[in-house]
């Protein structure tokens, strides 16, 4: 299945809840004699309230729907300009990753419990596939049995990990893992680091650590650091989300078990909110089950016709 067909796939849940009701008020809005009017109060409050349910948030949902009362007099589908106007907002945040020094140093960020350290076995397999040669660090030295979960998908995916003994420094792990891949020409790093919240104050203080390190030997290191979310949590995501920003730099993110909740309208809430964008997304539970975010193909797969 091509990469259009696994967001569409992914999305299959979220788009059983809100389909027919939007076919409904895109049908009703759309008739010849109405084109040329306000879209009704009634249109309004229901497609409010289907996004809502969809996830995309209080304030997205605002933006799209002050949009559509604005742009409803083009005589333009309500389809269109709700498709148009999601799009505008990760367009917005759309912005490439700078790798001026290699190699390249992603951190891999995230509360435990979101398919962190699954996502980065997953991520090497698509790095690979894409004609890198990634090397998995196994920096997650406090949660028992990580390391030996992150080697079982770093032989999943054939790429070399350098490892540590559970317990020891996370920083001199990262230390090692850069100095490998200088020497073997392996690029990019990335790094799993161990599930945190920001309550946690050693453990983040131990992140702060490892990024030191990481741009002490890469100059601009870590040059991309990737918040593991999990969609099934919808708005929380997105509080946790917040925390880690300040703290950790985070500058993308993976958006997880997509395909295993209704409310997959937290994309657009997320890159709305937090002005982050979105690189990946997970659609299942194979290693090839990662698939880098495309904002059209996304807003298609949602608000596609039925008939």
């Amino acid at each position: 299945m091509t990469l259009i067909g696994r967001i569409r796939e992914g999305l299959s849940r979220t788009k059983q809840q809100i389909a027919d009701r939007f076919e409904e008020l895109v049908r009703a809005a759309d008739e010849p004699e109405r084109r040329s009017r306000p879209i009704d109060v009634e249109t309004i409050d229901a497609l409010e309230e289907l996004l809502i349910t969809a996830d995309v948030g209080v304030a997205a949902t605002g933006r799209i729907i002050a949009a559509v009362r604005t742009r409803a007099r083009e005589g333009r589908s309500l389809r269109d300009l709700v498709k148009q106007e999601i799009r505008d907002v990760f367009a917005a945040v759309d912005r490439p990753v700078t790798v001026e020094h290699h190699p390249k140093v992603t951190l891999i960020v995230g509360v435990n419990g979101t398919g962190k350290t699954t996502t980065v076995g997953k991520l090497a397999n698509r790095l690979k596939s894409d004609g890198a040669q990634p090397l998995i660090c196994a920096a997650d030295t406090f949660r028992a049995a990580a390391v030996e979960q992150l080697a079982i998908w770093a032989n999943r995916a054939g790429v070399e990990m350098v490892r540590a003994r559970e317990g020891a420094d996370p920083a001199a792990v990262v230390f090692d893992a850069i100095s490998s891949g200088k020497a073997k020409g392996r690029d990019p790093i990335l790094v799993d680091t161990a599930g945190r919240l920001h309550t946690r104050v050693n453990l983040m203080n131990e992140l702060e650590k490892i990024r030191r390190i990481a741009a002490r030997e890469v100059e601009g290191a870590p040059q991309e650091v990737l918040l593991v979310l999990d969609a099934t949590v919808g708005q929380n995501g997105v509080a946790q989300a917040r925390e880690f920003m300040g703290v950790a730099g985070v500058n993308g993110i993976v958006l997880t078990k997509l395909d295993g909740t209704a409310k997959g309208g937290v994309a657009v809430a997320i890159a709305h909110d937090l002005k982050l964008p979105i690189r990946y997304v997970g659609v299942g539970e194979a290693i090839d089950d990662l698939v880098p975010f495309d904002a059209d193909e996304y807003v298609d797969g949602l608000f596609e016709e039925k008939w």
